[in-house]
């Protein structure tokens, strides 16, 4: 049950009426028209913008549209109050009765409510982390990984079917590397001195790939030419970095649907077959790019090159997809992957790269454009930066992984479930600090803390109530007297219930999942402000000795609040608190 929806609903339907009256003509578009919390709440409890967006096709003044309207609106018994502000908005009061049934709602619908089918039919492709299979991941893709699964999740809330996907970047030299890295540790591991030189990975993760390559294969892949243990070598320790990887992310709460190998691309006819579609629709041509702008880096040539007409679909440039000694550009086998993505079907496209792949969209969403014939969009959300501190100081690199912190060290540190609410803090595209000693603290600055401390309190009334004998259970509490909840503390945490459907599909239409835990963080401050109203007023306490019915309206109250919190922290990947310790 989305209340706002409901009302949105409602305002159409006094528009048509008033274009049934004549006062507005026929054919309006009600696109635009919205029904939304007002930013001051003094204003009332809704707001819509209908009359200023419909003034000028239908040739009146806004306050005139308005009046007539909120004289509409006002016959409805759901609304308390509708009134003309400024030029023409109408600020709405709702009736106490609605948001005392919200709570009702609430637990009758359980933690699906705020579930919707907006989504519904629609296929949808999210591929994130996509780590090189080098090394352990680092803590800039534990924000990618949270953000894309916690989306996954929060899009198969709201009726979509998600697929979750990994491609694995086996393709490029720098598998090659991985193998030449490993084999010297297989040398360690044979007593012999590592030559770990520049370029090569150093991180000591790989003295364990080491180990088992020896106990693979014993020494017989000691002096010899590297042609002959490349091959072997790389598979062996790509699979051994992929099986990490998966562990790494499993500690995190992320499972994905689907791995795809960039490999598989090459080989098997699949990026010739993506280039030829684009060359089909003339969008390949041989010619030559303009020199790039600024400074020439020394090694630039004009030269003949093989191109994707990318500006065709708004790109800045267009791209080469061919080397001049005929090879690829790391380009090509994207536009494959893509075009792979593409022929399954999928209705949405969504990419979650790092901040530095920024210069890489345009011409992605070119490719996509173009091998779809604009049928499927393709959205790319970037990760900003995750800087870690300790002790007021960053946070210092990983021996074990020679260059960065790693992916598991957070989630050992801190547990995956604070570690997934705290990536959630800020929205993706800004950067993020990340404090071991503030995540674990127990105060209000802590928002994981401050959102499980409200669900646990919760539950420690339920308790209490059974103790008490006042019957707890969701059916019990659904059916008392809610109209016992007449206090404005108690009304506005009812409409801050009221509100979760609305922040589920925006946070949805948007792909922005941050939404959710800035409003789980909302709820649990309006629910301790009111625990703490109780102090001083005993008439505000979930529980009143000797009265029953009273008791079980304000505890639905507070479980309603509950069975949110529980339902947000759902989307999160974080499992809710029942007792703080």
């Amino acid at each position: 049950m989305n209340l706002f929806s409901e009302m949105r609903a409602r305002v159409i339907a006094g528009l048509e009426a008033l274009v049934a009256a004549g006062t507005l003509p026929a054919g309006m578009d009600y696109a635009a028209v919205a029904v939304e919390p007002p930013r001051d709440p003094a204003h009332g409890d809704m707001a819509t913008n209908a009359a200023m967006v419909l003034a000028r096709p239908a040739g009146l003044k806004p306050r005139d549209i308005a009046g007539a309207l909120a004289a509409d609106l006002a016959t409805d018994p759901r609304i308390a109050t509708a009134e003309v502000a400024g030029p023409g908005f109408i600020n709405l009061a709702l009736a106490a009765a609605q948001w005392q049934g919200m709570v009702g709602t609430v637990l009758r619908t359980g933690t699906d409510f705020g579930r919707s089918d907006i989504g519904a039919g629609q296929r949808v492709n999210i591929e994130f982390v996509s780590a090189n299979p080098t090394g352990p991941m680092h803590v800039g893709h534990v924000r990618g990984a949270v953000f894309g699964d916690v989306l996954a999740r929060l899009m198969i809330f709201t009726g979509h079917e998600v697929t979750r996907e990994y491609y694995i970047n086996d393709g490029g030299a720098q598998v090659d590397v991985l193998a030449r890295s490993a084999y010297e540790r297989y040398r360690e591991a044979h007593g012999l001195s590592p030559e770990i030189a520049e370029g090569l990975y150093p991180g000591d993760y790989l003295i364990p790939v080491g180990n088992a390559l020896k106990e693979k294969y014993g020494d017989s892949l000691l002096n010899r030419p590297e042609a002959d243990w490349l091959d072997l070598v790389r598979e062996f320790a790509m699979q051994r970095m992929m099986a990490m990887i998966r562990d790494d992310l499993a500690a995190l709460g992320v499972t994905m649907d689907r791995y795809f190998s960039e490999k598989s691309l090459y080989g098997t006819g699949r990026i010739e077959a993506a280039i030829k579609a684009l060359d089909d629709a003339g969008l390949i041509y041989t010619g030559v790019l303009e020199p790039p702008k600024g400074k020439l880096p020394e090694d630039w040539e004009e030269r003949e090159q093989t191109l994707f007409r990318s500006t065709a679909h708004g790109d800045d440039v267009d791209r080469p997809i061919r080397k001049s000694d005929g090879s690829w550009t790391y380009f090509a086998p994207d536009i494959a992957y893509h075009y792979d993505k593409i022929s399954r079907g999928y209705d949405l496209l969504i990419d979650v790269f790092g901040a530095d792949h920024g210069g890489y969209v345009k011409r992605m969403k070119a490719a996509v454009s173009a091998l779809s014939g604009g049928r499927v969009p393709l959205e790319v959300r970037l990760m900003q930066l995750v800087k870690l501190w300790r002790g007021g100081v960053p946070y210092k690199m990983s021996k074990r992984a020679g260059t960065f912190v790693t992916l598991r060290e957070v989630v050992d540190q801190v547990g995956p479930d604070v570690t997934r609410f705290v990536m959630l803090t800020r929205k993706n595209d800004a950067p993020l600090d990340f404090d071991f000693d503030k995540v674990l603290e127990q105060s209000r600055e802590n928002p994981v803390f401050y959102v499980q401390y409200a669900h646990a309190r919760i539950c420690s009334v339920i308790r209490k109530a059974g103790e008490a004998g006042i019957p707890a259970d969701d059916a019990s509490l659904a059916a008392a007297d809610l109209s016992r909840l007449a206090h404005e503390a108690e009304l506005a945490l009812a409409r801050k219930l009221a509100e979760w459907p609305r922040q589920v599909d925006l946070a949805a239409r948007t792909k922005e999942p941050h939404r959710i835990a800035f409003f789980l963080y909302e709820l649990a401050g309006d629910l301790h402000g009111l625990w703490n109203k109780g102090h001083d007023d005993p008439a505000l306490r979930f529980i009143q000795e000797g009265d029953i019915a009273t008791s079980q309206a304000k505890i639905a109250l507070a479980r309603a609040v509950a069975v949110v919190i529980s339902s947000g922290l759902g989307i999160l990947g974080v499992k809710p608190v029942v007792e703080m310790r």
